[in-house]
């Protein structure tokens, strides 16, 4: 009688034993599965491109102004003087111009419209 106590407790443990094994198991798995997901990176700027819009306005005589943009400025902004003028590739014209005691820079295609910058 002895034996069957025995062994009926042997085999009480391994199923205990068998069932917390099994439980660690899941828990370890559970838990590194979300190790690796915490530890993946997305790198959501990897193809990220920075562009400046940097003109190159070459300075040109207030003479060298098309006939379009003087015509302009005289009907927009009368009295107004150009002291520098430039220019780009795309033929836009940067003017920086004195209209009585205050000075801007005003920016025109070369048909006489002014352009926003």
């Amino acid at each position: 009688m002895k034996i069957s106590i025995y062994s009926s407790q042997v085999y009480k443990f391994n199923k205990k034993h068998k069932i917390m094994k099994n439980l660690f198991l899941a828990a370890a798995l559970v838990l590194g599965g979300f190790a690796t997901q915490a530890a993946t990176t997305i790198d959501a700027n990897e193809n990220l491109v920075i562009t400046v819009n940097q003109e190159e306005f070459t300075e040109i005589s207030a003479d060298e102004v098309p006939a379009a943009i003087t015509e302009a400025l005289e009907r927009d902004y009368a009295g107004a003087t150009i002291d520098k003028a430039s220019v780009n590739e795309a033929k836009e014209y940067k003017l920086e111009v004195t209209i009585g005691e205050e000075s801007t820079v005003l920016y025109a295609n070369e048909n006489g419209e002014w352009i926003q910058k």
